[in-house]
């Protein structure tokens, strides 16, 4: 497969709303993901109410357009989600990239489907969940 259908405009253009979320120092919940495969690595930090649910996301990303669009395309989907949300949304991305079942419901992932196809890119798409996992207690 080519490189282009993987790395389309609006793929590059989720990259560059990483700006949208800075990483902050007073961000409670902070881990690190990386993947063996590629290299790329993010630093979540997430902010939660009362009840555990997700107010706010920061990242700092040095990862492949891939694993940059998914840490995008979760920070803008994270605000009220809980961490069991997370968590079944990393087994049904992991489900989907194995191709055992369909693309989850996560807005903005139709975007980086096409990484489905590329084996070495699904550990940057999971970063961002991997990272959320380790941060929320």
């Amino acid at each position: 497969m080519s490189a282009t259908v993987l790395y389309t405009p609006d793929v590059l253009a989720l990259a560059v709303r990483l700006s949208h979320y800075p990483l902050r120092d007073e961000m409670p919940h902070v881990a690190e993901a990386r993947s063996q495969a590629c290299g790329s690595a993010i630093i979540l930090g997430l902010a939660t109410d009362a009840d555990g649910r997700i107010e706010a996301v920061g990242l700092r990303s040095q990862a492949c357009a891939i694993g940059q669009a998914a840490a995008a395309i979760f920070a803008d989907g994270a605000q009220g989600q809980s961490r069991d949300d997370i968590a079944g949304s990393q087994a049904a991305l992991t489900a989907w990239l194995a191709g055992e079942g369909a693309l989850p419901d996560w807005p903005g992932l139709d975007t980086i489907a096409a990484a489905q196809a590329y084996p070495g890119r699904h550990a940057a798409l999971m970063l961002p969940w991997n990272a959320a996992l380790r941060a929320l207690p």
